[in-house]
């Protein structure tokens, strides 16, 4: 089975994160060493929580730039939830500087009637990138689950794979760069239709490099 480490840095949940990886078919590892990161043949960041203690968290266990290097390696890697915005360059909840593998800042929702801040619990996502090896046997319009109070607003519009609307607002959910993927919901809480993703993931970590034409390219670091 592959191995796929999980970052801990004291703000993910790494129980859920871990069990759906196992019922994935994969063996995870949880760990903040970064050898672990490189030996491993792919890497999960989960997170909940706010961002700056998160990105405080990161930069105290010297995890910022072996992300990067990860990345830039050309190593399946999957954000999820705070993991996604932890890779972007900013957020309005804060004032540290993010990962910033991805173009853009993170911002919060604009109240209007009739929704809630956070934006938590179900909703559907709509697949702009449906062909992604992430959303194989994934159709647009399924139902997954969400907690947060932000979401990605990028300069790079061509790496939103999926978006969701919260009121009047259409937002990233998902986004794609080579062998780069993140999303905003928790898959682990997303029933059968996060265990796929999850899946499909662990299928994208265990495929021949020649498979992946769509996301074997390294993303570039800058």
């Amino acid at each position: 089975m592959p191995t796929i480490a999980v970052i801990d840095y004291d703000m993910g949940n790494l129980h859920s994160a871990c069990k759906g990886l196992e019922f994935a078919g994969a063996t995870p590892i949880v760990t903040d060493q970064p050898e672990v990161l490189h030996r491993a043949d792919g890497v999960v960041l989960p997170g909940v929580g706010a961002f700056d203690p998160a990105m405080k968290n990161l930069c105290d266990r010297n995890l910022t730039q072996p992300i990067r290097d990860v990345i830039a390696s050309g190593k399946p890697f999957l954000g999820i939830c705070v993991g996604l915005q932890l890779l972007f360059e900013a957020s309005e909840e804060g004032v540290e500087s993010g990962i910033g593998v991805l173009k853009g800042t993170l911002r919060k929702f604009k109240p209007e009637p009739g929704i809630t801040i956070p934006h938590m619990g179900w909703n559907q996502l709509h697949l702009t990138q449906p062909k992604h090896p992430l959303w194989a046997n994934i159709a647009s319009e399924e139902w997954v689950y969400f907690v947060h109070s932000y979401y990605a607003e990028t300069t790079d519009p061509a790496i939103v794979s999926a978006t969701v609307t919260h009121g009047s607002q259409t937002v990233a959910a998902a986004v794609t760069k080579d062998n780069l993927m993140a999303v905003q919901f928790h898959p682990e809480k997303s029933a059968k239709t996060g265990l796929q993703l999850l899946a499909n993931f662990v299928d994208m970590v265990t495929a021949p490099r020649a498979t992946l034409d769509m996301v074997n390219q390294p993303a570039v670091v800058s």
